[in-house]
């Protein structure tokens, strides 16, 4: 569960806890909270006393990767690879006037290989929130394939190549982890000046507790991409949050993939289907899904940060432009693919890295 009381004193949040038989598991102080475990009757019992503001169920995350379409890891890359998705939006086009340095992007997920050749560069630290280690080590593979989309060095070259990469590990060697892992990695993002995070995990779940994460977050001025979902169906959370810009997948002849989530809270569409990239174990994989669309848009977010006399307004935020300000100028800047206008399967259209930097 996550618990938020009145209460200020952790003293009296510990005593209440204590009081009906629950057990602390992890202070939540980006959102005032805790995460606790709660004996099955205790729940209605404490939800009722003075001070309690809400109990929320400390819900399931998972990674977004579209299950069965995957090759195995090679060990190697022979040659530099500019992978079709990083072609498709241009990046090459700015790489004279930026690759994304010394823009910090989060990639919250399940973790980084440390040692990974094209990615060890730009990793410049990380924190684990799951239970079973304080390492931020990939031990799934998902988190590296997504880290090099957006950042990979050479081989398999990212979106920004030069991006300063933090691995926050909240999810397990399975690819799935607890929102209050997420949210404490959050609180991580924002006291470590993080300017951009992605998310390319999700929960079919609507939980208070994370939208109240996501505004904080989004507060502190950082950028935050979420993949859309692979159901096919409804956008997922945090991608659903107005505070975050939500990424549907394509595939190489632009067309939104079946299994892409759609709805209204699409912004923007990226590809997503067979993209090659870094894997644990310094090796490389293919693989599909909106995870894998979502740091695409990380990275350009990223690349703009750069720029940031593009921004109409410097508002006051960690990186000078504001996170209204990137997702307007990554949504004005891309290319239609749909109806005119904004829609439920493209958003505003495919991400154009050239455009958003130069025009």
């Amino acid at each position: 569960m996550v618990f938020q009381t009145r209460f200020v004193s952790d003293v009296a949040q510990d005593r209440l806890i204590n009081r009906f038989g629950g057990v602390k598991i992890k202070d939540l102080d980006l959102i005032g909270a805790k995460a606790v475990y709660l004996p099955p009757k205790a729940e209605a019992a404490l939800a009722h006393q003075f001070g309690v503001l809400r109990i929320d169920d400390d819900v399931v995350v998972e990674a977004l990767i579209r299950g069965g379409i995957a090759t195995k890891p090679t060990p190697t890359q022979p040659s530099e690879v500019l992978p079709w998705g990083v072609d498709r939006i241009d990046t090459d086009l700015v790489w004279g006037i930026t690759t994304g340095d010394p823009i910090q992007v989060a990639i919250v997920d399940t973790g980084i290989d440390v040692k990974h050749p094209d990615l060890v560069g730009n990793l410049k630290g990380g924190v684990s929130t799951v239970a079973y280690t304080r390492k931020y080590n990939d031990d799934n593979g998902h988190g590296t394939h997504v880290a090099g989309i957006a950042a990979a060095i050479d081989n398999t070259i990212g979106v920004g190549p030069k991006i300063d990469l933090y691995a926050v590990k909240v999810l397990d060697r399975r690819g799935s982890g607890y929102l209050s892992d997420v949210i404490e990695g959050l609180d991580w993002a924002v006291a470590n000046g993080m300017q951009v995070v992605n998310m390319s995990l999700g929960t079919a779940s609507d939980v208070q507790s994370f939208h109240d994460a996501v505004a904080r977050v989004y507060a502190a001025g950082i950028t935050q991409v979420a993949a859309a979902g692979n159901t096919g169906g409804a956008v997922i959370y945090p991608a659903t949050y107005p505070e975050v810009i939500a990424v549907s997948a394509t595939d190489n002849t632009d067309t939104i993939a079946s299994w892409s989530s759609r709805g209204l809270e699409i912004d923007l569409a990226v590809p997503g289907v067979s993209i090659y990239s870094t894997y644990k174990g310094s090796t490389y994989k293919t693989l599909s899904g909106t995870s894998m669309a979502a740091p695409h848009v990380a990275g350009v977010a990223a690349l703009v940060l750069t720029v940031p006399e593009k921004c109409e307004f410097l508002l006051d935020s960690v990186s000078g432009c504001s996170p209204a300000e990137v997702q307007q100028r990554l949504e004005a800047t891309a290319e239609n693919l749909g109806v005119v206008g904004k829609d439920n399967l493209y958003g505003s259209g495919l991400v154009d890295a050239e455009k958003a930097v130069l025009q």
